[in-house]
């Protein structure tokens, strides 16, 4: 008997210290929140040693933790008698401990996964939680940096170099989706497109450096006037369309003229010369007669064309009448 109970001590020992130098969080409370255990890690990274912290409430030591959010979790641990899990997606962190790679790492905090176990006693009955604290900081900064990088690579899919605004490709994505949408909720828009009038003369003349300089210029006019909500893209070469939406056609006609009025008044420098140039645009709103998005395009292009047709430098809403 004195053997297996000195095993016992042993065995129990040998737990302990386990769980001291654990590179993992843990923390053991009861019903009512009072720490019973802290181990090693939790002192490192606290700053509170487990002399000070054991018999403390959790939440008067730690008044930085989310109080609320977390005794319900407990709760519910404990009357369900499950495991419970927190992601640092869900939660960055649950303890505000600082990253222990503050200069080679790019967190301030550590990242957490969290487990909340429920601890029977002898008798079957739930009286304590473990709390398992994991420290994923270097798995979480790497998955947001392929995320980054994913997200940079798939803007730049959906780019035009030149200009920033989006591509050809995926502005006529986006016009399917409007028309689409317009479908299911009646909601009006427009589309506009237009392009650089006698464009072929400031390469001819300039070269086409100065050409560039001039199709990005009147980008950027473009996104000044936008709203976040409208979607605008380089449709090509000189040529460039843009989704007002929620926008009906006179509304579109108005935005229209004023993008050709402050256009009309742009000075591009460009060495000694100073380059200025026009625009010619087509308006088209949407409509339940045009059967599809290529159609409603089709629209803005022809009176884009009437506009060239009509001495250039001038805006022309679609007439479904003619």
């Amino acid at each position: 008997m004195t053997g297996e109970i000195l095993q016992e001590i042993e065995d129990l020992h040998w737990n302990l210290g386990l769980l001291q130098n654990l590179e993992v969080g843990l923390v053991v409370v009861d019903r009512d929140s009072y720490i019973c255990m802290w181990n090693g890690f939790m002192e490192n990274h606290s700053g509170i040693s487990a002399s000070k912290a054991v018999n403390q409430n959790l939440f008067s030591l730690y008044p930085e933790l989310p109080a609320l959010w977390l005794k319900k979790k407990i709760e519910a641990v404990l009357l369900l008698n499950n495991t419970a899990y927190i992601s640092w997606e869900q939660r960055p962190y649950l303890f505000p401990f600082k990253s222990n790679r503050p200069i080679t790492g790019s967190a301030f905090y550590m990242y957490q996964n969290v487990t909340l176990l429920p601890l029977s006693s002898p008798s079957g009955q739930v009286d304590h939680i473990g709390i398992l604290i994991y420290d994923v900081t270097d798995n979480a900064i790497n998955q947001q940096k392929l995320e980054d990088a994913n997200q940079q690579l798939q803007s730049l899919s959906r780019t035009d170099g030149l200009t920033g605004l989006y591509n050809r490709a995926y502005w006529q994505e986006c016009l399917e989706k409007e028309f689409d949408r317009f479908a299911r909720l009646q909601e009006t828009s427009s589309v506009i497109m237009f392009d650089i009038d006698h464009f072929k003369k400031v390469n001819d003349t300039y070269g086409h450096q100065a050409g560039d300089l001039v199709i990005q210029t009147i980008a950027q006019t473009l996104q000044q006037y936008v709203r976040k909500t409208d979607i605008t893209g380089r449709y090509g070469g000189e040529e460039y369309g843009a989704i007002l939406v929620g926008t009906s056609g006179a509304n579109a006609l108005v935005f229209a003229e004023r993008l050709r009025a402050a256009i009309e008044a742009t000075v591009m420098p460009y060495g000694e010369h100073k380059l200025a140039v026009t625009i010619s645009l087509g308006v088209s709103e949407i409509s339940f007669t045009q059967a599809s998005a290529l159609e409603w395009l089709e629209q803005a292009d022809q009176a884009l064309y009437k506009s060239k047709q009509n001495g250039r430098n001038r805006v022309t809403l679609f007439d479904n009448e003619g």
